[in-house]
């Protein structure tokens, strides 16, 4: 099988053919009709983020079940399916309180030896899932069956920018009808927390960047009210909004210095600030114990939108067969498995939500 886009530090995504095992197990064999290029996995690729090199990388991953293992029981072949990069063993403690992102055991999810390169050499698998090749070897617990409606390249979007952002709004934060959110950053995963807020009845939602041409495009994912950064004091802006109270929400998808702080100061009394882009690592916020217990003010870091993908990928392609949950104008640009550094440097206009791989050289 031609499995491709692997990366080695210096180099380059290029493709070429390696070997994939036969699913044992709890494993399942996935041909890959669409795979979605995320910024982190070219931050993998480019970073020491613990995922040794060479890799297959991909983990926005949506396609058609061909084999399973002998223990496989939550799929079955010809399902059409989507994968997201929470990994967890359903065994631990916190898997069996639903907190499957806090998962004590995630590595039980990927065996070794599950992709050789040509020359017989072990590839390591991109956060369980290797979804930049034609097939994908993926354990069962990565992965959720959806409606055969739904196209596979908003399909494959679903497991990862998706469900971060509007799981931190309808998960993390379980924002309520009636309240107001503030979201700071309205790229790809923004503009999902605009949507979740959107399906929670939130009655203002205010999209913050630093680009009118993402503020536009925030609009048309629901956002009430837009704010220019760069123009604009955000926090004065927010105050403005809400009549003097601040939001009640304020979800911060930047992450760099400044913008955290600002997002603290534009809460209302009693509000939540939920920590989710990490722009830079190194990001820290100065934050007095007095302001948190004056305001009854929290800070909270959110991971994958404390997604539980079996439940919420589902549920949001439910969302959007039914026309109340927008992924079509997500999907900016499809190209082919051989344009994946095109692919990424188009990203970097600010009209682009996202690319997704949808041609994989098939014969």
């Amino acid at each position: 099988m031609k499995a491709s886009v692997v990366r080695e530090f210096g180099g380059g995504f290029h493709t070429e053919d390696v070997t994939l095992a036969q699913p044992i197990g709890r494993e399942v064999l996935v041909e890959v009709r669409a795979s979605g290029l995320c910024h982190s996995d070219e931050l993998a690729a480019n970073t020491n983020l613990g995922y040794a090199v060479p890799a297959v990388f991909g983990h926005e991953v949506a396609g058609v079940v061909t084999a399973v293992g002998d223990q496989v029981r939550d799929v079955a072949v010809g399902d059409h399916v989507v994968g997201c990069l929470v990994q967890f063993c359903g065994a631990c403690t916190n898997c069996l309180t639903g907190k499957v992102g806090l998962c004590e055991n995630p590595d039980a999810t990927v065996r070794p030896g599950r992709i050789h390169d040509a020359h017989g050499a072990e590839l390591n698998q991109g956060m369980g899932l290797g979804g930049f090749a034609e097939f994908a070897l993926i354990h069962e617990n990565q992965l959720a069956v959806v409606p055969d409606a739904i196209p596979f390249p908003q399909a494959a979007l679903l497991g990862c920018g998706v469900v971060t952002g509007a799981g931190a709004v309808m998960n993390t934060a379980d924002v309520r009808p009636g309240q107001t959110v503030a979201i700071i950053g309205s790229g790809g995963v923004g503009t999902n927390a605009i949507s979740g807020a959107v399906v929670a009845g939130a009655s203002k939602i205010i999209a913050i960047d630093l680009t009118d041409e993402k503020l536009e495009n925030a609009r048309l994912f629901g956002a009430t009210h837009t704010v220019n950064s760069r123009t604009t004091d955000p926090v004065v802006a927010v105050k403005e909004i809400t009549g003097g109270r601040g939001a009640d929400y304020v979800f911060d998808f930047v992450g760099a210095p400044g913008v955290t702080r600002s997002g603290f100061d534009m809460l209302a009394q009693g509000g939540g600030l939920y920590l989710v882009g990490v722009l830079d690592p190194a990001n820290h916020i100065d934050i007095s114990s007095f302001e948190l217990l004056g305001g009854r003010k929290r800070i909270e870091g959110v991971y994958m939108g404390s997604t539980n993908p079996k439940r919420d990928i589902p549920m949001i392609a439910e969302l959007y067969l039914q026309g109340r949950y927008r992924l079509d104008e997500l999907v900016s640009k499809t190209i082919s498995i051989d344009e994946v550094e095109e692919g990424y440097a188009s990203l970097r206009d600010p009209r682009i939500n996202r690319v997704v791989i949808t041609s994989f050289g098939r014969d």
